[in-house]
């Protein structure tokens, strides 16, 4: 918990989470019971001997493809329908505890079809646990299809094509663009994602995290994105810092990912006081909460500990968090509602 006085407000305001990977949620405790229920062997390494071994080492990425070693070889535990239900039901779970509302997620089929998982497994499994939440936590939710930018294109329209039938029932709401960025530009992923656009999904992909500006800048012109996931390079290039302000854009930041990754030497030194003053929309995420020090509340503690918001600047980013979110009118509307709710509860008290 932080020490902050504004914290019972974080912990209250409505959240909408919409750049969390669901494979990312996979803890370490998760891991080890999966593998012991599928009879999958773990990497003979020194932190694979426990659970706790293994989260020790979460603290200790020197880069973004140093995490993605360990986490694409966790992976290897998700075998069953049942395993991803139960993967994405514990993230609902530690979510709803910290204030989301509403959650937009990202899934990676390549990461398990590659495995000869079937993507019906993988896409069922989710969809159960985003049903539950809405039934049983009042939890609405999308579901993002994501690309994996360091495996072949042809990949990736491969995977697009297997998803035919979940995108046309409306269980896969968008696609998005993920993994290494550095060396793989969003134009090389042009025509898949305009195969999205014209079934009449949302796009959106990671730029400006490791990558330079013009994988921001990629991403909208090559891509057409509705929102860019990361985006804190943007920073870089005020005249495009000032167009995506006026246009709307969201930015999807992961501010303890950020520190972990070491894209970023500190949660102070990201410009979110910038991007306030300038209008750009942002909102704030757990990106992947298993292994970046916790979820959603975790990470605005952290920024509120370095930058020390006030409940106004608060109500901004949370309200830019419900107008970039893909929902109707009426559930964007219930939501502002509920943060202005919160708002005026805690003002009142001082």
């Amino acid at each position: 918990m932080c020490q902050s006085p504004l914290h019972p407000f974080l912990l209250k305001l409505p959240k909408c989470e919409h750049h969390i990977h669901l494979e990312g949620a996979l803890t370490p405790q998760l891991v080890f019971h999966l593998a012991n229920k599928n009879a999958i062997p773990l990497p003979n390494l020194p932190h694979y001997q426990s659970p706790e071994a293994l989260a020790a080492r979460y603290e200790a990425f020197d880069s973004l493809d140093d995490f993605l070693n360990i986490h694409y070889a966790n992976m290897s535990v998700l075998i069953t329908e049942n395993d991803f239900y139960e993967l994405a039901w514990s993230y609902f779970r530690a979510a709803y505890a910290d204030g989301v509302h509403h959650a937009e997620v990202f899934f990676d089929p390549q990461s398990h079809t590659s495995r000869s998982i079937p993507i019906a497994s993988v896409i069922n499994g989710y969809k159960r646990a985003l049903d539950r939440a809405g039934s049983e936590l009042g939890v609405t939710s999308r579901l993002i299809m994501c690309f994996l930018r360091h495996l072949p294109v042809p990949s990736a329209h491969a995977t697009f094509d297997s998803a035919t039938e979940f995108i046309h029932d409306g269980t896969i709401h968008a696609v998005g663009l993920d993994s290494s960025e550095v060396g793989f530009p969003p134009e090389l992923f042009t025509d898949v994602f305009r195969k999205a656009k014209d079934a009449g999904l949302q796009r959106t992909a990671h730029g400006g995290e490791e990558g330079d500006i013009s994988y921001i800048k990629g991403a909208l012109d090559s891509l057409k994105v509705d929102r860019i996931d990361h985006g804190i390079r943007l920073i870089e290039d005020r005249e495009l810092m000032k167009a995506i302000a006026a246009k709307g854009t969201l930015l999807t930041i992961c501010p303890l990912s950020n520190v972990y990754l070491r894209t970023t030497k500190s949660i102070a030194s990201l410009p979110l006081r910038e991007f306030l003053e300038a209008g750009v929309q942002f909102s704030l995420h757990s990106d992947d909460p298993a292994y970046f020090g916790g979820g959603i509340l975790n990470n605005y503690c952290a920024v509120e500990e370095a930058f020390g918001f006030n409940i106004d600047e608060w109500k901004t980013i949370a309200i830019a968090g419900v107008q970039g979110s893909w929902i109707d009118k009426a559930r964007k509307k219930a939501l502002v509602a509920k943060i202005e709710d919160v708002v005026c509860e805690f003002i009142s008290r001082d």
